[in-house]
């Protein structure tokens, strides 16, 4: 199927009637940092699942490290890390021992696991907590363990189940900052995340998911390019003064009207922001912007709450 670390073709997974995954196409190219987004419910997790041999799929074809996950997934697990959503540590261990207990479950001697525990709290910079109990760690130190732990047998591929979420800006820039280092030393990642920024600092190319189908793929700017405009001309009006959508129709390439504001797409936020004025409109406010990864995102699978 060619040389992607991760390919998959017609990839489908059903419980029962339902169908979570509905036939999607996935490249992962060594070296990169690959995402999925979507909404609750879109596929993301099912996907990664399958991709980490946990979780057979329903059909299509699907190569990771060049193997097949029916055939080969112990041989596959053995080389991936997985950082799952929710933090799954020994709490009544300290920082070293869930590193070095964890390391034994791959077979890795002893002296190389204290060597390596060693190098990862270094890397997670917890060095200074390593005889401290796991408990009383801040959530952002525990998310730090649980990614240096997922790296103790030195994964060719990582998963990253919403890495961040949580966590006060702080850690997640620190969170960042290690990944980013990972990348730089050739660890192609995976990653599904709900925070557009995130994607947009950390992603390569991703693919959006929206009912178990990809909707759209590219790197972040190139989505943005495709599916949004430069810049976001944001609008907000009395009750009494605000007008429709169709009087502002004129002014960008497509208005949205929100509940607390409008939104004026546009090339040049400044120049749409002088013709509302010239059109004799007066804002409470007007805030230009450039446009997201988030706009992209809101526009492909809608504002609606998935439960």
């Amino acid at each position: 199927m060619g040389d992607g670390l991760v390919q998959a073709r017609g990839l489908r997974k059903r419980f029962g009637d339902f169908e979570a995954v509905r036939g999607v196409d996935v490249d992962v190219a060594p070296g990169e940092v690959f995402g999925f987004l979507g909404p609750n419910g879109a596929g993301k997790s099912s996907t990664m699942r399958m991709i980490a041999c946990v979780s057979p799929r329903s059909g299509g074809t699907l190569q990771v490290l060049g193997m097949d996950p029916d055939v080969d997934g112990p041989r596959i697990r053995a080389r991936i890390g997985v950082v799952p959503q929710l933090d799954n540590l020994d709490n009544e261990l300290t920082v070293r021992q869930n590193l070095q207990v964890y390391g034994r479950y791959f077979g890795l001697s002893r002296r190389h696991v204290r060597e390596k525990a060693t190098e990862l709290m270094e890397f997670a910079q917890l060095g200074d907590r390593a005889d401290d109990a796991v408990e009383p760690l801040s959530g952002g130190m525990k998310r730090r363990l649980t990614i240096a732990r997922s790296l103790v047998n030195d994964p060719e591929l990582l998963l990253l189940d919403e890495p961040t979420t949580g966590l006060d800006p702080q850690a997640r820039h620190l969170l960042w900052e290690r990944l980013y280092r990972l990348k730089r030393e050739g660890v192609t990642q995976i990653i599904t995340t709900h925070y557009m920024d995130e994607a947009e600092q950390l992603c390569d190319r991703l693919v959006v998911m929206d009912g178990g189908l990809i909707v759209a793929e590219g790197a972040p700017a190139e989505l943005i390019e495709t599916y949004s405009t430069r810049e976001v001309l944001e609008l907000r009006f009395t009750p009494e003064q605000r007008p429709t959508a169709d009087a502002l129709a004129s002014l960008g390439e497509r208005v949205e009207e929100l509940p607390d504001r409008l939104l004026l797409y546009t090339a040049d936020g400044e120049h749409a922001q002088g013709a509302v004025h010239r059109a004799g409109l007066r804002p409470l406010s007007a805030l230009v912007r450039r446009s997201s990864l988030e706009d992209v995102f809101l526009r492909l699978t809608g504002r609606t709450l998935v439960d």
